[in-house]
Parts: structure tokens; sequence; C-alpha cells
């Protein structure tokens, strides 16, 4: 079963993510102040999708704005189409004052897909800086801890809860459930140890952090909506 079912199609979202990129090009001019940006660092298996849909939505109801929700598979889709990836930096101003910064961070053993990776946070940063958007998973938090108008969240769970939820979101069997959640969190933590030279559970960088056993998506949901409307 493909774990594509676990979010929404990337062709749904790019029509959404070129308008709003679109209409804060205009207002980019108008409004000097930064606009605050939300990065999710989750386990797999942990519900951050469903958890980001309901804080977009419930964003852009307080607000009265248009918010962006960004996971790893729509990031990865601009990274790698230059004619889209190119629309959108241009939208967004193309942005890099902390870009070379980053880049100082990179592990020396990170030798394969230099390229790819320097424009994925190319434009990782550039939607932070823009503000206005949700950003999960591909060590955004990381990318952008020194950006002040960043707020960093990290949701974790059991094994238990993980293997669970997987199952019930692919229509897996409990085995194949707990083996793709195993190799999906190595995947996630070499990408963090390897490119990032960071320790991927290092609670240090983050605001806030969620138990999924004990805190549903909508609940998450709710407490960062009140953490950054009111500080």
């Amino acid at each position: 079963m493909s774990e594509s079912k676990l979010i929404p199609s990337i062709d749904n979202r790019l029509g959404a993510l070129l308008e709003v990129s679109r209409r804060q090009s205009a207002l980019r001019l108008e409004e000097p102040q930064p606009k605050p940006t939300v990065t999710i660092s989750r386990e797999f298996g942990c519900e951050a999708y469903p958890m980001a849909e309901l804080l977009r939505q419930q964003l852009e109801k307080r607000t009265k704005e248009p918010w962006t929700l960004m996971d790893k598979a729509l990031l990865d889709e601009v990274a790698k189409n230059h004619s889209l990836s190119d629309q959108v930096l241009h939208n967004l101003g193309d942005k890099n004052r902390f870009l070379d910064d980053f880049l100082s961070t990179f592990s020396n053993r990170w030798k394969s897909d230099k390229d790819y990776y320097r424009l994925l946070s190319r434009q990782i940063i550039a939607l932070a800086e823009q503000g206005n958007v949700i950003l999960v998973g591909r060590g955004a938090p990381i990318v952008t801890r020194k950006m002040k108008n960043c707020f960093h969240f990290r949701m974790y769970a059991s094994e238990t809860f993980k293997i669970t939820s997987i199952a019930k979101r692919l229509g897996l069997d409990t085995g194949e459930a707990r083996t793709l959640v195993e190799r999906r969190q190595k995947e996630r933590d070499r990408f963090i140890r390897d490119f990032l030279d960071r320790d991927p559970y290092d609670l240090s960088v983050y605001h806030l952090a969620f138990n999924n056993d004990r805190n549903s998506a909508a609940k998450i949901a709710q407490t960062i909506l009140d953490y950054l409307l009111n500080p």
C-alpha cells in the first residue's frame, strides 16, 4: 500500500501553493514585519499531516490570511521541478539572508545530492522568511532555527501508537506497519545525522514537544494555535 495515502495528492496542492505564493508576493512590499512560520518535526507514524492541516485551517480562520502547508512530498516536488521552483522563489522574493550561514552547518560527510539539498534548503529558508507557512519535515526546524519568526514543534509517540496509526491509515497488517515504521524512522534519523550533523532527538531546538499518544491531532493543533496567537 502506497505511503502517498497519508497525504493528499501533490497535483491537488501545487495549485494552492502557487496561488498563495502569488498573493504573498503582492503583499510583500506592504508588510515589512515578518509573518510567523511554524515548523513541525515528527517521528514516522505520528499524525503530523492531519494536525498540520487542522492548524492551517484554524490559522486562516483566526488571522484572516492565507497560510501554506509544505510537507516533504511537496517540498521535494518543487525542488526537482526547476520551472516550478523558480516561480515559487520569484513570488517569495528569493530571500536568502540565512542560506550561507545554514550551509556552513552541512556535515563534511555529506557528499551526494549536494546541489539538490542546497536548492531544497534555499526554498525552505525563502518560505520561512516570507512567513504564514507550516513546514513539515525535511529538517526544517534545524534549517530555520536561527530565524526569529520561526516556531518549532516536535511530535513523538510510542511504537504501539505509531504502528497502529500507520496500519490503520495505510491498510497494513501489524507486521508490515512495524517494518515500515522502523525503516522510515531510520531513514529520517540518518538524514538529520548525515546531512545536518545533528542529533534528531535533541529537543533543545523546539518550543514545545507533544506526545501523540496523549494528545490528539486536534488538541495539538489548538495548543500550537494558542501558543502562536497568545504569546
